[in-house]
């Protein structure tokens, strides 16, 4: 069963991109699936914030933190690994990937590598895209507009955006539909995943009083963004590798009991 690692960033900062890995790990938890994250964020550690037990912060352009990252997969048994790229980090990290193969070995087909890469409204995510499409060749590539800050994703000029997006040959797009911003403030005062917050749990794990109306919003929120990866490749990939691990355990408990 091949591993799967999910890289999100940005090179432009104030875009969502934690936004978007939180929901990403909060969907595939909701699917029942085992992940483990990194939060390249040295040494805030935002999605650490979220999910401290199964994330760790570390510095990517560290070569022991690279270690932790690579030499590990095939000896971890969680299948699945998001990579919170620090922001402005984008094209050095793919960079630095690069170099010491890792693109190389996704595109020969040892593991699966999927890049999200989340842009702004702005002319400057499109110079982004530009710059990124040498690196995504062979690899999943998804460009996420998420719209929790803007509303305007270049309606101004859409034959210049098509222009830019017709060279990224297989690149597929979701829309990260926006959060009421008062419901994405007490998410983050919380401190909770956005689906404790939907369920009324707390930090400590404890029942809380989060308000009605507001956990409202990120029900309708997490809906929608559902909508949006169960489009893609790579949630496909993860789910089919889920599938066909719980059918292997099941047959290994069938065999044990008939041994028994």
């Amino acid at each position: 069963m091949k591993h799967t690692i999910i890289l999100v960033g940005a090179d432009k900062g104030g875009v969502g991109k934690t936004t978007i890995a939180r929901a990403l790990l909060d969907f595939l938890h909701r699917k029942n699936i085992l992940v483990r994250a990194f939060d390249t964020e040295n040494p805030r550690g935002t999605l650490h914030r979220f999910y401290p037990g199964i994330s760790e912060i570390i510095d990517l352009g560290d070569v022991a933190s690279q270690m932790k990252v690579l030499d590990t997969l095939t000896t971890s048994d969680i299948k699945v690994t998001i990579v919170d790229l620090k922001a402005g980090n984008l094209s050095t990290a793919l960079d630095t990937f690069e170099k010491i193969g890792v693109l190389e070995a996704a595109r020969n087909g040892e593991f699966n590598l999927a890049l999200v890469h989340v842009v702004g409204p702005a002319i400057a995510s499109l110079d982004e895209m530009g710059e990124v499409a040498k690196y995504t060749d062979g690899i999943a590539y998804v460009v996420a507009r998420n719209f929790i800050n803007e509303t305007n994703f270049f309606e101004w000029d859409e034959r210049t955006y098509k222009k830019y997006f017709a060279n990224l040959a297989n690149a597929r797009e979701i829309e990260v539909p926006k959060l009421n911003e008062m419901a994405y403030e007490q998410v983050d005062l919380a401190g909770v995943t956005y689906s404790n917050f939907v369920s009324n749990i707390n930090a400590k794990g404890a029942a809380s009083n989060f308000s009605f109306v507001l956990r409202g919003y990120v029900r309708k929120w997490l809906s929608d963004i559902d909508v949006e990866f169960e489009k893609l490749e790579v949630v496909k990939w993860v789910m089919d590798a889920a599938r066909e691990s719980t059918s292997i355990s099941s047959e290994n408990s069938d065999e044990n009991s008939d041994d028994e």
